[in-house]
């Protein structure tokens, strides 16, 4: 059976994100399918790091940029789509808060 959900109207509970001062983020998984997840991801302005699980994303609202330990960079902005190896060391600078559908393999 298909199915669609609207990312728009998705609420996303944040919390502070530990060890970010004044950042918060929040996810919701919104389903799996075999052993593909997809889900909404939002990130307060300011600048965190993360080390990354295999992913592609589209950017939704929001701006600034992702950088990784392996080189590249991600210009964020609506209708961007990212793609994120699994391992890498990203440093995220949200300038406007960030809203994006991520995609990973479980």
């Amino acid at each position: 059976m298909i199915r669609g959900v609207s990312t728009n109207t998705v609420e996303v509970a944040h919390a502070p994100l530990s060890g970010f001062e004044g950042i918060t983020t929040g996810a919701v998984a919104l389903d799996a399918e075999g052993d593909m997840e997809v889900g909404v991801w939002e990130h307060s302005v300011g600048i965190s790091t993360d080390t990354e699980v295999e992913e592609v994303f589209v950017v939704l609202a929001g701006s600034g940029k992702v950088t990784c330990d392996r080189g590249g960079e991600i210009i964020l902005e609506p209708g961007v789509v990212g793609f994120l190896p699994g391992g890498a060391k990203t440093q995220w600078e949200i300038t406007e808060p960030l809203r994006k559908v991520w995609i990973t393999l479980t």
